[in-house]
Order: structure tokens, then sequence, then C-alpha cells
């Protein structure tokens, strides 16, 4: 995944919520909730993105109960999740100059 770039905002979050395995629905509440209610990510959205990184092996299907199939993070998943982290920390912290400018 970190050979690919940074990664979107609407897969960031989900790998956030799949670090407690879940459903769509589901994920669509967590990721509202991790955000502070900044983003609010449609069903649409979701399951693009989902299939994606199913596809990525960033996430697997662990089941299904009637038409909910549920997710969860895989050891790949982590790694980039963690490492998507750890550059958006460096991205923070190369930001201070701003305050610097400012005093």
């Amino acid at each position: 995944m970190t050979d690919q770039g940074p990664m979107t905002e609407a897969m960031y979050y989900i790998l956030l919520a799949l670090l407690r395995p879940g459903h769509g629905y589901g994920m669509m509440r967590r990721i509202q909730e991790l955000s502070g209610g900044r983003l609010v990510m449609g069903p649409g959205t979701l399951y693009g993105v989902l299939a994606r990184m199913n596809r990525e092996e960033l996430i697997v299907l662990t089941g299904e109960e009637g038409r909910r199939k549920n997710y969860a993070i895989t050891p790949a998943g982590r790694s980039a999740l963690l490492a998507e982290y750890a550059r958006l920390k460096r991205m923070v912290a190369d930001g201070d100059i701003l305050e610097e400018a400012e005093r």
C-alpha cells in the first residue's frame, strides 16, 4: 500500500473502523463517530472502497448474515494503516513551521 502513495480519507477511516470487525452499516456509523461527525460516508462510497480494499487484501470478508456482509482488517491492512498514520504524523510535525511563523 505505501508504494501506491497516500491513502484516501475513506480508506483510512474504513481501516480505523475495522479495528473492530463489522458490517457496512455499522462501519458507516463508526466512521462518523471516529471523525467527530465530520465524515459521513454513504453506502456507494463505502461499498466501492470495500471492494477495492478486499481485492488489495487489506480487508477480508469474514461472513454474511442475510444481506449483511462482515469484514475485518488483515495484517496487511493493519500495516498499511500504521504506515499512513506515521505519514500523517510527519506531515503535521512538518507543519509546525506555520506556528513558528506566527510568533
